[in-house]
Order: C-alpha cells, then structure tokens, then sequence
C-alpha cells in the first residue's frame, strides 16, 4: 500500500458496498451542496472522544456504543430520539456505579442511514429489484422507484443527522440528566426475574449515593456538569462520507465532520479496500468489525495500516462472533495483538453473530446468546491478560418486540405485536436495561478483582 493519501486515494481501490445512480450529474451536484454544509460534529470534539477511548484503552473507562441497526428519516422525532437517549443514559449509569469507573456514550445515532447488503439485488415474485441499503441510499417499499438510489437522500441523510445531534445537544444541555435519580426507573419487568432483587438493590444505592452528592453541593446532580454523547456510524456510503469530511483551519489531517466515530464493517474491511484505504487516512477514532473469518495475520495488518504509530484511542476492534464461535474464534486473534504489544480498545458486538431466523422467516435474536456472548468475552480476555473495554449493541428506547426472552420472557409468537425494524432486530428498552445490569455485575466482579 502507498504511503501517500489523499482524500480520494480511495478510488483507486475496489470499493465494496457501494450503491449505484443512474444520473452521476444529479450525484455530483449532491455531493457538491454536502461539501459546502457545515460541519455535523468539530474536530475539537473528535479529539476530545479519541482522548476518552485512551482512557478505555488503558482499562480506566467502559465504552458504551448502541442504538438502531439502521436509522430511518421518518424516525427523526423528538419522542424517539428522546426515548432512545434516556435509556442509553439509564445503562451508563449502571454501569459507572457498579464498575466505578467512567463511561464513554456513544451512540449509534445521528447518521446510521446505510446499511451493507447480502446482495445487491432482491427477488420477489419473478421480479428482481436493487436492494434497500438504507434511507441514505433508497426506500424500503418493494417497487422500482422506491429501490431507485436517490441522491438527494445524501442531503436528507446529513439533515437529519444534524437535526438529530443538535436535538441530543439541546436536551443534554437543558437537565435531561434527571434520569440519575431513582424514581424514574420502572424496574417491574424484571419482577420474580433471576437477579431482580440485585437489579433493585444497585438502584437504591444510586440513589443513595445521588442524595449524598446533592446533599454535599447543594445542587441537582444534572445541574453540575453537561453529560458528554458522542455520534457514531458505519462508514460506508463512501462518497458521502469523503463529502463531509474537512481539513480544518490549524489542523494536519483531514476530519469525518459527520459523526465523531465511524467505524468499518466487516464485510468492508479488505487489506487493499477503498474503505480501509479512505480510514487510514482520517484524524477520528475509528472502529473496526472483527468477525469469525478474520485471521490472526489480517487483524495484525489491518492494525499496522490503519494505526501505524500506535495512537492512544485511535483504534477499537469490535469483535461480533456468534456465541456458538467466540471461544474458538476470539482467543487466537487477542493473543496476537497482545503477542505484538499493540494496545486497542476492545469491544463486544453480541448482537450481529445470533441472528436467526424463525420458522414463518421473522429475524431475530435470543437474549440468552445475546448474554452469553458478552459473558464468554470477559472470560477470554481476562483469562489472555486483556480486557474487553465495551459493548456495541442495537437497541432502541421502545417497546418493540424483536429480539426474544428477557426478563419478561418474549417469545417467537411475541415478534408480531411489535416488530418494527426494516433491518436487523433490537433490544427493547427493559431488555437493553437488563443487558446493562448483566454487564454490571461482571465490571463489578473486575473492579473487586474477582
């Protein structure tokens, strides 16, 4: 690979992934308004989140990265996002009081509109159409004009990101941090569950602990300090992404200004890739995929050209196995970054290897694997002299019915009541909760050195 990028050195790799438009003039005069917007996030808060992941790097902090498989623009509203941020702030405080360390927010909103695809096309009724690659790219309704890709999705795209942070913004600046005391968590779905009585005694001691600091300063907990949030999406509509990005006034580097971490796919992580190439050559932290066909020599070398100099907070690896595979699967890869003394943050994706399918053909996921996954990763990282840093998972602050079991005991004849995702199935906000308490007790158990 050359050691010479630019912003465009991406096109002349194979760029998997990518949509294709019938009207490149139509796609070019897009791409020309995206690249004259201001910016959705700053480079000043990119670094401010690379700094963070350092300290996960070095095991003084826990990353929390979820929200929805794929963002939809009719799902731009302020109940849904307002719902989807309190119960990301809800399982970042479980897991800062139980852990005692801090937690990075991140969240995968404000701009997950594409989405990678089996295929290319889909087949229905002897009629073969281009696939759904996300609202950034066409529609999901089953007709060839929905199907189109459109470009002026890309600016509807980059609208509603912005509208959706600048939303986050607002409400994280005006005391939506109510959410630390405990009179507002509703904990009866886990009710004559395994671990509700834990789940309870954890909040009451949040509670406690938030009485005695307000009682100390004299002031509402929300009112001490803005709650950091920070943005994040796979990148991989590639035109976009390099439309959005900047080289800012006194900086060196160039800056993805659409998201404060994007993160590249696994089906998109080819050595000699335009994604990989374009990744290396941005300022943000970045994450990676990390599935079950990744070998131990590709891992090293995709490390070695996306983080050459070792940058602290530059690089997560987001590991997503499949329970049924992570304990053959995961060990050879850790051990060959431990091996080449390379630090990165860790973190668990359970949610992209326990997708099944049900027998009438719904998607969906079992909490138990969901579980399982995360619990055999703290195991095998301990056990290697790692550590898992975080989770990456999907999940949404409604009460759909899309991924089964839980504390409530959801099962497959559950899914249709409501199941609502175009995608891949989410954690339900009790389940997502649940997760959150699970997770809790493992940081505790690491923070006694048990």
């Amino acid at each position: 690979m050359s050691s010479t990028w630019t912003i465009d050195s991406w096109r002349t790799r194979p760029a998997a992934q990518q949509p294709e438009y019938d009207d490149p003039e139509a796609l070019r005069a897009a791409l020309a308004k995206l690249s004259r917007l201001p910016p959705v996030v700053t480079s000043w808060e990119v670094e401010k989140l690379k700094r963070q992941l350092a300290l996960v790097a070095r095991g003084e902090s826990f990353l929390l990265q979820g929200g929805d498989c794929s963002e939809r623009f009719a799902d731009c509203r302020s109940d849904l996002i307002d719902s989807k941020l309190k119960i990301l702030l809800k399982m970042s405080l479980v897991l800062v009081h139980a852990g005692g360390r801090q937690v990075v927010r991140v969240g995968r909103m404000a701009g997950q509109y594409a989405k990678p695809r089996s295929s290319p096309t889909e087949t229905r009724d002897g009629v073969t159409l281009p696939s759904y690659r996300g609202d950034l790219v066409n529609r999901p309704e089953f007709d060839a004009e929905a199907r189109r890709p459109n470009p002026d999705n890309l600016l509807e795209g980059y609208a509603r990101s912005a509208m959706t942070i600048n939303f986050v913004r607002s409400l994280l600046a005006g005391g939506f941090g109510d959410v630390h005391h405990p009179e507002v968590w509703d904990l009866s779905f886990a009710d004559g569950a395994e671990g509700s009585e834990e789940y309870r005694r954890l909040v009451d001691r949040m509670g406690e602990a938030v009485r005695f600091l307000e009682t100390m300063v004299g002031r509402r907990l929300d009112e001490l300090g803005l709650v950091e949030f920070f943005t994040s999406h796979e990148g991989l509509h590639l035109e976009y992404e390099t439309a959005v990005s900047e080289l800012p006034p006194l900086r060196r580097r160039w800056y993805n200004l659409g998201t404060h971490f994007p993160w590249i796919g696994d089906r998109t992580r080819a050595i000699d890739g335009a994604h990989v190439e374009y990744f290396r050559g941005i300022a943000n932290p970045i994450g990676v995929k990390v599935g079950p066909t990744m070998e131990p020599d590709e891992l090293l070398e995709l490390i070695r050209v996306l983080d050459p100099e070792g940058e602290p907070g530059r690089l997560t690896l987001i590991h997503r196995m499949g329970v049924d595979r992570i304990e053959e699967r995961l060990p050879p890869l850790v051990e060959a970054v431990r091996r080449a003394g390379r630090t990165v943050v860790w973190c668990a994706d359970p949610m992209h290897g326990n997708t099944y399918k049900t027998a009438d053909g719904i998607k969906t996921r079992r909490f138990d694997d969901i579980l399982g996954e995360i619990d055999r990763a703290f195991d095998i990282h301990e056990a290697l002299g790692s550590r898992l840093g975080g989770i990456h998972v999907e999940m949404t602050g409604e009460d759909v019915t899309e991924v089964v079991g839980g504390a409530r005991g959801l099962d497959e004849a559950d899914l249709h009541r409501a199941y609502r995702t175009d995608v891949d199935p989410r954690l339900n906000h009790e389940q997502a909760l649940e997760l959150a308490f699970r997770v809790a007790r493992r940081l505790r158990r690491r923070a006694q050195g048990g």
